[in-house]
């Protein structure tokens, strides 16, 4: 009986466990100055934008704030072979999921020639995606 009033009261305080914090209506995340369809050369400086919340580094919890993630080259954000089920845990960090959590906006990218896909996604404290997921759209753009 006490570890199931410890596990309601747990999920009670807790309403966000196995999903990302909060984020509210209207948040948005998008890249600025480089646009679906565009061609580019490398180094690739990439900058990111954010409206409706802050950028705060990782491990910090604060309300209506995250840190910044792009995704290189690899099927859309709750798409592909993890599916939902990447929504509700940390973005793995590697060559495909790139990790800003000391709150970067920006980050300088060599790409090799050909068409690269990239995608913004704001992660809270842990690296969760927030819950609605605050993503950009995926673009696609051509390195020559």
């Amino acid at each position: 009986m006490k570890q199931i009033l410890v596990a309601s009261l747990f999920a009670i305080a807790s309403p966000a466990f196995g999903q990302g914090m909060a984020a509210p209506e209207g948040a948005e995340v998008y890249f600025i100055g480089l646009e679906d369809g565009a061609t580019a050369t490398s180094p690739l400086t990439v900058r990111f934008g954010l409206s409706g919340m802050g950028v705060a580094p990782a491990g910090t919890e604060a309300e209506h704030t995250g840190h910044h993630h792009l995704l290189v080259d690899r099927a859309p954000l709750g798409e592909g072979p993890d599916g939902a089920d990447e929504l509700l845990s940390s973005l793995p960090a590697d060559d495909n999921h790139r990790h800003f959590g000391a709150g970067q906006t920006e980050v300088t990218l060599d790409l090799e020639p050909g068409q690269h896909r990239l995608q913004l996604v704001l992660g809270d404290m842990n690296h969760v995606p927030h819950s609605p997921p605050v993503t950009s759209d995926q673009i696609t753009i051509t390195v020559e």
